[in-house]
Formats: structure tokens, sequence, C-alpha cells
């Protein structure tokens, strides 16, 4: 279940303007579901929901339990959309595990050097007993010439090839376009096992094709529950969704009243990764034709101690989504001490996260009172079912709302500017 709280934004508003920014919102919310928006050939991920395919999940829980069995290391090689979804769902459903196999690592989405030849290094040290590492690799990329993930999964393919030999094919794997392009070249020519990225569906709406569904698989989190969250929010906002109208509204009344920065914040470290996903999300869809507000995503409370003055007291051209959990991930408590030597009695016997939740209440009573409007969006536990139904909230939220500028909300065309200058600078 979702909660959405807006008081402290909507007092930053004038009743009629608000109004108006919710009537279109709600046009814009029946123009997505109908079809009839700009880019509606893009529209898939609301399909998917609408009937889940269930041989779908079962091939990918069956890879995915054969690659656990198998690998200590599995690489997610993809940029952009192609990794960030995933990387936020393992981070906010496995967490800090890092000790637990296999241990999920991310590459391709930039091209140091010096990165790959330490990921190479780490890759050929042997384990604790003295015996090789195994290592599976999942490589996605719709076209297969992007160049961060191509260049990147040239090099790690010849260290399989090195490595593993005539059966390095078996321990990769690629998610990529139906059909043509470079990925499914190779998977036919040698013989990678292949997953599908729908036509209708762009990288940044993909997290809940295999895109996300197989590395989050193999990380052990239950695919089934992810979706079967997503389904239910879907099924929920075909016939109610006042929250993301009145959010869209909101965004939309304040974009056009001069914001330039949406500050989107967690207080739970699980969900730093999902606010990087949502930086892509909300960056790609609305910063078309001068139009847009720039999402930054923050980690709280660290960045209160960086960026907190500046949100507080700086230009007040900002506004703030604060994502939280209301129940509690750990049942650690302040320890009581004989001597109050650091001060800290007043919070003994007291969860760390009730702390982090009185923190939290406070920032936004304080940079509210500071004249930022403030957003409060939560989910009631951190886990698959709760995630899923965030993750398509989101997917519809940004939809209806990017719709209200007047933009298309799926395709991403200056991205292409640099990749054009950067391959002209190499000589392509």
């Amino acid at each position: 279940m979702i909660t959405f709280n807006s008081e402290n934004a909507r007092r930053f508003t004038d009743e009629n303007g608000f109004r108006n920014a919710l009537k279109k919102a709600a046009g814009a919310y029946r123009g997505v579901l109908s079809g009839k928006v700009a880019g509606n050939e893009w529209l898939g991920w609301r399909r998917i929901l609408d009937d889940p395919d269930d041989a779908e999940l079962d091939r990918i829980e069956q890879c995915a339990s054969q690659i656990r069995k198998q690998a200590d290391i599995f690489i997610v090689c993809g940029i952009g959309g192609s990794y960030m979804g995933a990387k936020a769902v393992v981070q906010a459903l496995r967490g800090g595990q890092t000790l637990q196999k296999p241990e999920i690592l991310f590459a391709g989405h930039q091209m140091g050097g010096r990165y790959l030849e330490q990921l190479i290094d780490y890759l050929e040290q042997p384990k604790a007993d003295g015996s090789p590492k195994s290592v599976c690799m999942n490589v996605i990329s719709k076209s297969g010439t992007t160049l961060e993930t191509a260049l990147t999964f040239r090099i790690l393919r010849n260290w399989f090839d090195r490595s593993y030999g005539d059966s390095a094919p078996e321990r990769i794997f690629v998610t990529t376009a139906p059909s043509g392009g470079v990925l499914n070249d190779m998977a036919g020519l040698f013989g990678y096992e292949k997953f599908v990225i729908p036509d209708d569906i762009g990288g940044r709406f993909s997290v809940l094709t295999p895109v996300g569904l197989l590395p989050a698989s193999v990380a052990g989190i239950d695919i089934r529950l992810l979706i079967e969250g997503a389904v239910t929010q879907f099924r929920t906002c075909e016939t109610r969704a006042d929250e993301i109208t009145e959010y869209a509204a909101l965004r939309y009344y304040f974009q056009k009243n001069g914001k330039k920065l949406d500050v989107i914040g967690s207080f739970e470290p699980g969900l730093q990764s999902l606010t990087g996903w949502l930086q892509q999300l909300l960056g790609e869809s609305e910063g078309k034709e001068g139009k847009g507000l720039f999402p930054v995503p923050a980690a709280y409370s660290t960045d209160l101690h960086s960026i907190g003055q500046m949100i507080q007291q700086g230009p007040r051209n900002m506004i703030e989504t604060l994502l939280a959990v209301e129940e509690p991930l750990s049942d650690l408590t302040v320890s009581e001490e004989a001597q109050d030597t650091d001060g800290l009695g007043y919070l003994s016997g007291r969860l760390l996260y009730d702390i982090n939740r009185q923190a939290l209440n406070g920032t936004v009573e304080a940079h509210a009172g500071g004249g930022v409007p403030v957003f409060l969006i939560g989910i009631r536990s951190l886990d698959a079912r709760n995630l899923g139904g965030l993750i398509y909230f989101y997917q519809l939220f940004t939809a209806v709302y990017v719709s209200m500028l007047g933009v298309n909300p799926f395709d991403q065309p200056g991205v292409e500017d640099y990749k054009k200058a950067m391959y002209r600078n190499l000589g392509a």
C-alpha cells in the first residue's frame, strides 16, 4: 500500500491554480489509460501487468536457480535503464548482505579502465579455500551497441573465454530486443541463453521485465511477489488514482510556477538506489523542450550534512520528495548504560528506527518551514510486494505528469546528442 502525504506541498499553492492543474492531471490520467497519449507505442509496461506471463516467470526463476547453484559472482552488465532498476530492487530487498551467494556486481555503466582492471583482478582472486571463483554474467542492452556496455562486455567476454574456454557461453546470458541488433547476432553465434525486452517497453520502464527480474531472482528475491505487488497497484489505479493525479497536479503546478529542482531523498539506506532509478525515470521523461524539474537524489540523513544547508536556506527554486518505510526494518535499540558519558541517555531503549523516523519528521518540519514544498511517499514495509507496487506507482505517475507538460514521456532524443559527438570524436 502506498501512502501519500502532500499537506506540506499543498500549503504552497493557491486553490485556483491547483484546481486547474488537477483537471489537467485527470485528463492526462485518462489519456494514459486509454492509450491516447504521445508515445503510446511505449505503453508495454502497462500491458505486461494486465496479463502477466507466468511461463516467462517460470523460465526466469529456473535460470536464476541454476545460476545461484553455480556462481559465486553474478555480473550485471548494462547502463541506464538496463541496470538501474535491477540495482534498486536488489539493494532494497537484499540489503547489505554482500556475503550472500552469489555476490551481485554491476558493470557496463562506465568506461574507466581502472575499474575494469580492478574488477578482473577481483574475479581472479581465489576464494578463502584456494579454489577459483565461479562467475556468470548477464549483459543487458536492447541494441547491443551502447558503447559503455558493449565495450565492457567485449573485455569481460574475453576474460570468460580465457577463464572457461568452450564452456564460457554457458555462463553468459543476454537480455535484448526480440530480434535484430548485435546481441541477438552474438546469442545465435555463441549460443548464449537469451531473454527478451519487449519492443513496446523503453529502458527506464523495463524493471518489471527480464531486465530487472533476472538479476533480482538471482539475488534470491521472490519476483512473483514483486509482480504481484505491481499488478495490485495496476488494478487499483485502473479505477482510482487520486494520489497520482494529485501528485501530478502539484508537481506540474510547481514546475509552472518557477521551481527547478526536485530533491528526492530517503532516510532508509536500502532505498538509495531507488532514488537513482527515479532520477533517470523522471529526468529522461520530463527533461525536454526546456521543461521539467531536475531530479536530485539524496541519501539522508548523510546528505543533510552537505546539501541540507542549501535546501534550508538556499534559493527557493526546489521541491522535495521523501520516501519512507512505515514499519521498522530492524529491532536494534540504543543500549542502556550505567553512566551517561556520551549524553545519549535520553535515547536509551529506543529503536534506531524510531530515532531515524523522528529525523525524517524533523526534516519535513524544518524544510517546509523554510519554504520548500515537501511530499512524503511511503510504503508499509520494505518487501517485494510493496516495492513492486511503488515501482508501478511511479511509472504511472511519470507518464501522467509528463503528459501534462506536452512532451513525449517515453523518448529521450537528447541522449543521442552526446553519443553522436562521442562517436564522431572516436572516428566511428
